[in-house]
């Protein structure tokens, strides 16, 4: 079986987050950068696949130059070789098409159900459209019985049991698997690895980003003494204005 999971680049979650050039780009200075926190339970679900069943995985990431280190990453904790296709992961259609240029022939495709930067969600799907084959998301289990898929994905109020054939696509949650941390041994392997770098399908991109906006600021907190409720009372009508 051949597996294929699509890794982002992401800044880590305790980043602080700017933007540069009249808030039109992302300010990448004194940013540390992960692998996707939901492409890291993809990634331990196949090398637990791989362990068990003696599965190939490959991964991939839409990126330039600077994403390489993630991707030796995903190599030291247990993929067997890389892709990096050199382009700007400008929007989602354009990650989608130059998955789906790469992903034809393999058997099982995985990925986070969402990236943490811009958190769309809509990538997999898009993948599965564009290969004509299942895209199932968000995925908490998964398991291969022959050709079958046996999957349990989470849905408001409860889970929902499914099952297709392969080959299909999957956006990945916890508890599919445990994050899987890099010893020596695989540091040291991941070195020699192959990694591909492959240039970009000619796709049309969809989306322009204009600008960014940070949040507004949180605002100062009262605090109401528990015997006085007719002030908390006063202040939900007239500042929070829910009453």
């Amino acid at each position: 079986m051949k597996i294929l999971v699509c890794i982002s680049h992401v800044p880590d979650t305790t980043s602080r987050i700017n933007f540069i050039d009249n808030n039109t780009k992302f300010d990448t200075s004194g940013v540390q950068y992960i692998i996707g926190p939901y492409d890291d339970y993809a990634l331990a679900r196949a090398v637990e696949l791989k362990e068990s069943s003696g599965a190939s995985v490959t991964v991939i990431n839409v990126g330039l130059a600077e994403t390489e280190p993630t991707l030796r990453k995903a190599l030291a904790i247990g993929a067997d070789d890389a892709i990096r296709i050199n382009a700007d992961p400008s929007d989602s259609y354009f990650v989608a098409a130059q998955i789906a240029e790469h992903a034809k022939g393999y058997d099982l495709i995985l990925m986070g159900r969402e990236s943490i930067d811009y958190n769309s969600g809509v990538v997999h799907a898009m993948v599965g459209e564009m290969l004509g084959i299942p895209s199932v998301s968000p995925v908490m289990k998964l398991d291969i019985e022959g050709d079958k898929v046996k999957m349990a994905r989470e849905i408001e109020g409860g889970k929902e049991y499914v099952e297709a054939k392969l080959p299909i696509v999957a956006g990945c949650q916890e508890p599919i698997a445990e994050w899987k941390i890099p010893n020596m041994r695989g540091i040291m392997s991941a070195r020699t690895k192959p990694l591909k770098v492959a240039e970009p399908k000619a796709t049309e991109k969809a989306v322009t980003h204009i600008r960014y906006d940070l949040p507004p600021p949180k605002g100062a907190v009262k605090m109401i003494s528990a015997d006085n409720v007719e002030q908390l009372v006063q202040l939900l009508k007239t500042e929070a204005k829910v009453l």
